[in-house]
């Protein structure tokens, strides 16, 4: 077995278990609703962790056993379990290079089609699908929020939120241009054809009030009939609601609650998180030009290319990173994308 990077502070952890039992104890805490719910995330967090190193221990001691009692049954048992926690290893080291304040976070996903017209929002929607088929895999929880749709077919836009722990942390290494190039279905002749699309990824921040100040008059807010299938009222009123931001000329639309309301405190949250994602962008070009750092600093900058003909290859442009297994990748198995974006990025700090 490789030697670990990651460290895992068995004795903070047991402290800070019980120093949040110690808090949620107090009769006075449950009179700030917020606060509590923060200190019970806090707490399953921990437990968490806890029991994952109570299962690794398990499966060390079983080995040990088998070992000791020379048994070839038990011995392939207890090789098939130290095989699994090499693998739940090597993803505790992945989750270390997770250092980021909203790692942690859930995460709102923008597919757009680019260039390639009727390709192009085919192969968005293609993309938005792979996206959902990763989040399945994961057992995260998806929530579309906005969907434009393309004239002929596929999507001209779509927006999803992803929820669950690490969500932004692994989906983040997927912001940039996805180029396709295939036979065109769309096209009479057969021919070749190269398609773009982008995606952009922000963290979702909770409580974005105390992180970034909107004003009033910087934004224009406008309702609208929702698009979708709804319920019984979600076509009839005006319950989607779209912000243009001003200053940056972002636009944000959220058309899948019921209520206005809830749309509007979507696209709100949706807003800032974009908002924050410049600045914290912004922050890092200061740092790379302190550091004599040649950065892109196009946003459209290509990061990946799927070529489905004349042979099949996906292949990362900024790792290296490359397989023959078309079909595995477009059902959602991009995690070796991610894994190596994530490492690459070590490497390069």
């Amino acid at each position: 077995m490789k030697r670990r990077e990651g460290v895992f502070d068995l004795g903070g952890l047991k402290n800070s278990l019980k120093n949040l039992d110690e808090k949620l104890r107090d009769e006075n805490i449950w009179n700030n609703q917020e606060e509590a719910s923060k200190l019970l995330k806090e707490q399953k967090e921990v437990k968490s962790s806890l029991e994952r190193f109570e299962k690794w221990t398990g499966i060390l001691e079983d080995a040990l056993l088998s070992l000791e009692l020379d048994d070839e049954g038990l011995m392939c048992e207890a090789l098939a379990g130290v095989k699994n926690l090499e693998k739940e290893l090597d993803k505790f080291d992945l989750e270390q290079m997770l250092s980021g304040e909203y790692d942690k976070n859930d995460a709102i996903l923008t597919v757009n089609s680019g260039a390639g017209g009727t390709d192009a929002q085919d192969w968005a929607q293609m993309l938005l699908r792979m996206y959902m088929r990763w989040a399945q895999l994961h057992n995260y929880t998806i929530e579309l929020l906005d969907k434009s749709d393309g004239e002929e077919a596929g999507i001209k836009s779509a927006t999803i939120k992803i929820s669950g722990k690490w969500a932004y942390g692994y989906a983040k290494a997927e912001k940039g241009v996805h180029r396709l190039v295939r036979i065109s279905p769309f096209n009479a002749n057969g021919k070749r054809q190269t398609s773009f699309a982008s995606l952009e990824v922000t963290p979702v921040i909770e409580d974005f009030e105390k992180k970034i100040t909107i004003p009033p008059d910087e934004i224009e807010i406008e309702t609208m009939r929702s698009g979708g299938a709804g319920g019984q009222n979600v076509n009839k009123v005006e319950t989607a609601v779209r912000i243009y931001h001003k200053p940056t000329g972002i636009v944000v639309k959220c058309q899948q609650e019921r209520s206005q309301l809830q749309n509007r405190e979507t696209a709100m949250q949706m807003l800032a998180s974009k908002l924050l994602a410049i600045k914290q962008q912004e922050h890092e070009q200061k740092l790379a030009g302190l550091k004599g750092e040649v950065m892109d600093v196009n946003f459209g900058s290509q990061i990946r290319s799927y070529v489905f003909h004349p042979y099949k290859l996906v292949k990362d442009h900024r790792t290296g990173y490359e397989t023959g297994n078309v079909d595995a990748v477009m059902n959602g198995e991009i995690d070796g994308f991610i894994e190596e974006y994530l490492k690459f990025g070590e490497k390069k700090n």
